[in-house]
């Protein structure tokens, strides 16, 4: 259980209780990718003091919200059921503070995880249900993710493979995904710059892909 206790009995406190300590909110959201031993989670979150780390993943199993698991002679870390239950919770509040991100500064990052559950945030399935499919590759800086659309189908994965259309972008890409820039101006202003495929196709990407700012 979290250290900080309201004193009151009501759901959002308890919610609270068991995530709203610093940093536990972020471990939920990268496992939420998938599974991550203990170095992984490190790695996605740079910042986080390992006696911390340590910490929240402890509070978070106690809670019964992820537990550790064996896997090909390693140790890692998985969301049981009822973690995975916060997914909708994590898309909303992404959704909600993406409305006050503004520019990025310059010591932001953009990592496979944190792009990866923004991308199923601005994803609008019922946009890509009536599009052809299609393959991206998406390049953030060192972070490389190959995205599939089938139909209201999302696969956002870690790889290479055929692609329609593969391209480079910085956090900048907020503009884009907003529609505070079309595709079109997002190419020639440089925020995105096209490595193959057809041009056009961001235009398809940015339907697929969006959220009011």
């Amino acid at each position: 259980m979290a250290a900080r206790e309201y004193g009151q009995y009501c759901g959002v406190t308890r919610a609270l209780e068991l995530v709203g300590e610093r940093w536990a909110m972020l471990i939920v959201r990268d496992l939420l990718v998938g599974p991550r031993r203990y170095g992984e989670l490190a790695a996605g979150l740079p910042r986080i003091p390992s006696n911390i780390l340590a910490a929240r993943l402890k509070e978070l199993q106690d809670a019964g919200i992820l537990r550790r698991m064996p896997r090909s002679r390693v140790i890692v870390y998985e969301l049981t059921p009822y973690g995975r239950e916060l997914e909708p919770v994590v898309l909303a509040l992404g959704a909600w503070g993406f409305k006050a991100m503004g520019d990025p500064r310059e010591e932001q990052i953009i990592t496979p995880d944190s792009m990866t559950m923004a991308l199923r945030t601005a994803f609008r399935p019922q946009v890509a249900a009536t599009l052809p499919t299609t393959a991206y590759e998406a390049r953030f800086g060192p972070t490389e993710l190959l995205i599939r659309v089938h139909g209201a189908a999302l696969a956002v994965t870690r790889g290479d493979g055929p692609v329609d259309l593969a391209f480079a972008a910085g956090p900048d890409i907020r503009r884009l995904i907003s529609g505070e820039l079309a595709p079109d101006r997002a190419i020639a202003t440089g925020v995105v710059e096209v490595l193959s495929g057809r041009g056009d196709l961001l235009d398809r990407f940015a339907d697929t892909f969006h959220l009011a700012a």
